[in-house]
């Protein structure tokens, strides 16, 4: 089986801006260090590739603040 990179959405990206929205959460079945703190889907898209795993996006909560 191949193995999982688990990504998400960074949570403060502003729209429109140049910087890197995702962030790796988790690799599973693949020897694989991620030094960055922040990707672009394009380069995440190269990392999997490489070591064919298959990219898996988190899905947030859909709620904003903290929760109480």
């Amino acid at each position: 089986m191949a193995g999982q990179i688990f990504y998400r959405e960074r949570q403060k990206v502003k729209d429109g801006s140049k910087t890197p929205r995702f962030r790796v959460a988790a690799v599973s079945g693949v020897d694989l260090k991620v030094y960055a703190g922040h990707l672009r889907k394009n380069e995440l898209d190269q990392l999997a590739s490489a070591v064919g795993a298959q990219l898996v996006e988190l899905k947030g909560g859909g709620h904003k603040g903290a929760h109480k």
